[in-house]
């Protein structure tokens, strides 16, 4: 694919903290079976500390240490993803006058009857939704009123469409959650079910850290978008603020 069907860079940025990852970490250590949250997913935000983490990421770009600023800012239309890009903008990350525009492609993963339950809350109250999640492993597994890895991915790969379209050619950040991080990867590199999730594996997405990709005309046969760094963490670890990289809280359990 030539270069007019890509953007130059493309910044795939995980949401800051929020109160749903304070609020999971809590649940975990207690060993309650349900998070503690009594809001939509779609309006957890921010908390102080994802606040301080989007700033620094905002300023660490605006130090130019991204390799340049984005042009377009696209975000899941999520309270916690939105808050994190207009803060990355107020501290200089891109020009105040950039519009972020939310598409809902870029929405959290639909967990469905297993929203808000910890692993031993899936065990304890869904007992089948676990078994067939350990037979069809993560990738296929789709919760009643949820969706699995391979749905997120087929909207994606919408997006992804829309991005070659409308911004071939330009600095692109995309602000979203976890999963869709770790999906765009697995679009953008034509990665295999065994390949994402042994990068899953090997470790959770960081709040506000950065996956870069640069167009690259040598990249395979006709050039393509080559990954420069994933889940770089120097925005905020440059920063007074502490990296943080929980799940979110309606994310169920690893494996």
């Amino acid at each position: 694919m030539s270069a007019d069907r890509w953007p130059s860079a493309l910044w795939i940025v995980r949401h800051g903290e929020s109160a749903g990852n304070v609020a999971r970490e809590q649940a975990y250590a207690s060993g309650a079976h349900r998070i503690a949250l009594t809001i939509r997913d779609v309006d957890v935000p921010l908390s102080t500390r994802g606040e301080e983490q989007a700033r620094a990421l905002g300023r660490w770009f605006a130090r130019g240490e991204a390799h340049g600023r984005p042009e377009v800012m696209l975000s899941s239309p999520y309270l916690r993803a939105r808050e994190t890009a207009r803060l990355f903008r107020e501290a200089g990350g891109c020009p105040p006058d950039e519009r972020i525009c939310a598409d809902e492609r870029l929405r959290e993963k639909e967990f469905g009857v297993l929203d808000g339950l910890t692993t031993g809350g899936i065990a304890a109250l869904e007992p089948d939704q676990a078994a067939f999640r350990r037979l069809l492993g993560k990738f296929y597994h789709r919760p009643p009123g949820g969706e699995s890895w391979c749905d997120v991915i087929f909207r994606l790969r919408s997006l992804m469409d829309t991005v070659a379209l409308h911004y071939a050619g330009r600095r692109v950040m995309i602000v979203a959650h976890q999963v869709v991080v770790l999906c765009l990867r697995y679009v953008v590199e034509n990665l295999s079910e065994e390949e994402i999730l042994a990068i899953d594996r090997a470790g959770d997405v960081a709040n506000c850290s950065v996956t870069e990709y640069a167009y690259d005309s040598d990249h395979g046969r006709f050039g393509g978008l080559k990954l420069v760094r994933y889940n770089e963490t120097a925005p905020v670890e440059e920063s007074p603020v502490e990296v943080t990289d929980a799940p979110d809280a309606m994310v169920a359990a690893r494996g």
